[in-house]
């Protein structure tokens, strides 16, 4: 955990230091006593064409004349916002892996919620997964100084790095490797969560399973030597303002099943998991920083696997609420698990119910790999939305037409799980999430795309992203003040 703290009376030296520049090259009181002090400073940005602009960043080593030894400067373009300095922290952390102790003057740029966005992206940016590694080398940063913060500035700066941590914390569980965090391994991984945070667990076995009516996880995991299994956790504090409910897709590892997948299509499946990861972060996050919100967290976890037992096509899944569901393609399976998880979040009749998965190719084709698809009614969605975009995760609402409903229709069960359509996948899953939720206020989250970053920048690292932890976060922190 790197320590945020300001900086002590009289101190000024740390490893190095990482600066704003805003359009035009105007620099802070920082940047400008730096600049006095290197000569060579606006010829090395000439060189680099370094105008401030939003994104840019130039890394240059210190001078004997002042007190650290790499400087990064990141522009911030002529009016940041709080996700720019987001961007810039994780800059700066990614562009000094080998700095312990890093300054910065971020958290000064006038923006509302500057240091929590500084102490978030920070975090973010300095995360490395390096366990596989047999000559890791991982962000040596321990301490970030915030220069001339008082303490509640501080404190904001320590917020935005708990979020970060819930996001560092989904990254750890998608990065794993399947062989590593099979259903029972991800339940106690949420046990510890629980015991750490203070939250109430329940675990179901795969016979509790079958007791329990989840016909959908169930089909899925017949084909897997590893049992499924089912975590509800629970964030009830005294004094809550409202109920929402979070069901993350929990698929840690999908060939496809009987329906298999080609081997480049495999070969990032082991972030199948990707929607249960985020709840689990969220729920840490979300009790760490004490919200007075009432927060159920549900994660179907299985296998899909091919055997001579698993989920065959043609076969008629029974979910939890009752409705049928006609299996066509087993590759189709994230809508059969999470329609048990939306069920029993119906059942607390909460005031809103959030789920979130990897779900469909087809929301990629839409909106490419950086942006979530997201459906469901006006003001659950532009609740949603809006917590996303202030979470500075990017989102896009899509329609659900009701004649759409009819593509979904199956001659022997309520519907099917595919359409056999390469066009509208995206809608059609969404439609059959619907079913599941009843009058209750709903939005699904289709996070296919940028639940991986197939390359690295600012604050995303190459491989799980994190994405949607700090979105539910933002969705509990507004319900929580409604």
């Amino acid at each position: 955990m790197i320590e945020i703290r300001g900086n002590v009376a009289g101190e000024s030296a740390a490893d190095a230091v990482v600066l704003g520049v805003g359009a035009d090259r105007a620099l802070d009181d920082a940047g400008r006593w730096i600049a006095e002090r290197m000569p060579r400073l606006e010829r090395l940005m000439d060189e680099a064409e370094f105008t401030g602009k939003s994104g840019q960043s130039l890394s240059i080593a210190g001078s004997g004349d002042i007190p650290y030894t790499r400087v990064v400067f990141v522009g911030l373009g002529p009016a940041p916002d709080a996700e720019q300095l987001r961007r810039a922290a994780g800059t700066g952390a990614r562009l000094l892996p080998r700095a312990a102790t890093v300054a910065t003057t971020l958290h000064s740029v006038p923006v509302d919620g500057a240091a929590e966005a500084v102490g978030l992206g920070f975090t973010l940016g300095a995360y490395t997964f390096t366990r596989h590694k047999s000559e890791p080398k991982p962000s040596l940063i321990s301490t970030l100084v915030l220069l001339d913060a008082d303490e509640a500035i501080v404190e904001e700066g320590r917020r935005g790095q708990t979020i970060a941590t819930g996001v560092n914390l989904a990254r750890d569980l998608i990065n794993t490797p399947a062989i590593e965090k099979a259903p029972e391994a991800l339940a106690e991984v949420a046990r510890g969560i629980a015991d750490r945070v203070g939250l109430r667990i329940r675990v179901l076995d795969e016979a509790e399973i079958v007791t329990e009516r989840l016909g959908g996880l169930r089909g899925v995991s017949l084909g897997s030597v590893n049992p499924p299994r089912l975590v509800e956790l629970r964030y009830e504090p005294k004094g809550a303002k409202a109920f929402v409910a979070f069901v993350g897709k929990g698929i840690v590892f999908d060939s496809g099943g009987l329906s298999i997948k080609p081997a480049d299509g495999m070969e990032t499946m082991k972030t199948d998991m990707s929607g249960a990861a985020a709840v689990f972060g969220a729920m840490q996050v979300i009790a760490e920083l004490g919200l007075p919100v009432k927060v159920l967290g549900i994660a179907p976890l299985t296998e899909n696997m091919p055997s001579g037992s698993a989920m065959r096509p043609g076969d008629v899944l029974e979910i939890r609420n009752g409705k049928t569901i006609e299996v066509l393609n087993t590759d189709a399976e994230g809508r059969l698990v999470l329609a048990d998880g939306l069920s029993l979040a119906v059942e607390e009749q909460p005031d809103l119910i959030v789920d979130i998965a990897t779900l469909t190719g087809s929301c990629k084709v839409a909106l490419g790999e950086k942006i979530a698809g997201l459906f469901g009614g006006d003001e659950p969605a532009a609740l949603v939305s809006g917590a996303a975009a202030a979470a500075g995760e990017r989102v896009w609402r899509l329609p659900m037409p009701d004649d759409y409903r009819k593509i979904i229709d199956s001659e022997i069960a309520d519907m099917k799980n595919s359409t056999g359509s390469k066009w509208g996948g995206a809608i059609t899953a969404a439609l059959l999430l619907k079913e599941f939720v009843g009058e209750v206020p709903w939005v699904h989250l289709d996070i296919a795309g940028p639940a991986r970053a197939t390359d690295a920048e600012h604050y995303i690292p190459k491989g799980a992203t994190g994405f949607g932890v700090r979105t539910l976060v933002e969705v509990a922190k507004r319900l929580s003040v409604r």
